[in-house]
């Protein structure tokens, strides 16, 4: 089962808790804290691997999730990082956010690299809370959970040409015979269910890789027959050959022509302006030499062939060879695509190939206003802000040091000035993420440590 498009639930690895510990030595018996850091948890990142050209191997597994950081241990020693979850994927692949639709990254050359889902960052030991006032911190950071999507991969493959026809119109024979190729060749319509590929060797060692496309019908635009799966592999192609089966007669021939061109369009205006060959084909067989030579003079350039015979190929594919030779030369070179990486994305065109090979990073200010508060239905209130909720995530609320830590670094971030200001009271209910507490408008910071806490 051939499959161009897919959805996927992929999730990142957590990051591992940092660790309490103090140093124990023989004659050492204030050592201090010495616990290390978490490991960082494991991105999930979509690898191109040029052997691939469907997404069929997902039929079945449609979701993934990296492997968690490792906890730190004492003596400072940090946890393992999780290993990268790696999922290959074809070349041409268009991959977006299922949610906003937002591309996030196009595919398109063998080993390229894209993360999807960020691994979560590593909590911190409790070394790193030791200081004049407290010496033996009992806190530590839990680690970061790991970012959770879910991507649309949309399949669209690359060739420089594009063979386009009405069913049956011998695009699989002309195809077996410019490339070797052996796609499934047979007197009906849509003998071809999937795309072909095909890769025609040319003078001088180069190579032309070409597409044949299931037969187009009217309507193709819209959903009839197999076109609009389809439609879009063309979109990558530099230049199409329009085959038509001459032995059905010059009315039959041109009323083909029209209905693809007209399809074509449809689907897209770029694509009805792509350079285009137009290949007459079946002049073998008796009656359909008569009607290419009343086409001829309506389509300056056209090429009388017969795929089955072998006759005109040869000529066809050079002329199609230097179609693309002229597109390639015109090209305004790959496009670039951000990555899905806090701290340092690059902006749109500030990629490899705009930059002489360096990518640019512009720094982007963290400064916001006041954290968010809505009122709930139930009368609790929720506090809605990225940095607030990263901080309640990282504390161990079954800590008491580690929540009079959390008090202090929500009142700081404003927290208390913003429920404060949206009418919150005393012993009303807080909700941060998944936590929730209850207000104390004289404690330290207003909000005191919770029962427990649901990561949901």
């Amino acid at each position: 089962m051939f499959i161009d498009e897919v959805s996927l639930d992929v999730a990142a690895g957590s990051g591992g808790r940092g660790a309490v510990g103090f140093r124990r030595e023989k004659y050492v018996p204030r050592g201090g804290p010495d616990g290390g850091d978490g490991g960082w948890g494991g991105s999930v990142v979509l690898v191109v691997e040029a052997g691939d050209s469907s997404l069929s191997r997902y039929r079945e597994r449609r979701r993934f999730h990296a492997p968690d950081g490792r906890p730190g241990g004492g003596a400072l020693r940090s946890g393992r990082d999780g290993p990268d979850l790696v999922i290959p994927v074809p070349p041409g692949t268009v991959v977006t956010d299922a949610e906003s639709g937002e591309l996030i990254g196009d595919l398109a050359s063998p080993g390229q690299r894209l993360v999807v889902a960020e691994g979560g960052r590593g909590g911190r030991g409790n070394a790193h809370f030791a200081g004049a006032v407290r010496q033996a911190p009992r806190i530590a950071d839990l680690g970061d959970p790991g970012a959770q999507r879910r991507i649309h991969l949309e399949l669209k493959l690359i060739a420089d040409i594009g063979l386009v026809g009405l069913p049956n119109a011998g695009k699989s024979t002309l195809l077996a015979a410019l490339t070797g190729a052996r796609p499934k060749v047979a007197a009906y319509p849509f003998t071809t269910l999937h795309p072909n590929l095909g890769v025609a060797e040319m003078s001088g060692g180069h190579t032309l890789v070409l597409a044949d496309v299931p037969g187009l019908i009217e309507g193709a635009h819209e959903g009839a027959g197999l076109g609009i799966e389809f439609l879009r592999h063309l979109e990558r192609t530099r230049v199409l050959i329009h085959v038509v089966d001459c032995a059905a007669g010059a009315a039959e021939a041109r009323l083909a022509i029209e209905q693809v061109v007209a399809e074509l369009g449809a689907f897209s205006p770029q694509l009805a302006e792509r350079p285009t060959l137009v290949a007459l084909n079946k002049v073998d067989l008796p009656d359909a030499g008569t009607a290419a030579s009343e086409l001829e003079p309506e389509f300056p350039g056209c090429h009388r062939i017969s795929a089955a015979g072998g006759v005109g190929t040869r000529e066809l594919l050079e002329a199609a060879a230097e179609l693309v030779a002229l597109a390639r030369n015109s090209a305004t070179g790959p496009t670039t695509f951000s990555l899905d990486r806090p701290g340092g994305v690059p902006a749109a065109g500030e990629g490899d190939a705009a930059e002489g090979g360096h990518r640019v990073y512009r720094h982007v200010s963290r400064a916001s206003g006041p954290p968010r508060v809505d009122r709930e239905p139930d009368g609790a209130y929720r506090v809605t802000d990225a940095a607030v909720l990263r901080i309640v995530e990282r504390t161990d609320l079954d800590e008491e040091e580690a929540v009079d830590v959390l008090h202090r670094r929500l009142a700081a971030a404003g927290v208390d000035s913003a429920l404060a200001a949206a009418g919150c009271h005393d012993g009303d209910t807080v909700r941060i993420g998944s936590s929730e507490f209850t207000y104390a408008a004289d404690a330290i910071g207003s909000l005191p440590r919770p029962p427990r806490r649901s990561r949901g």
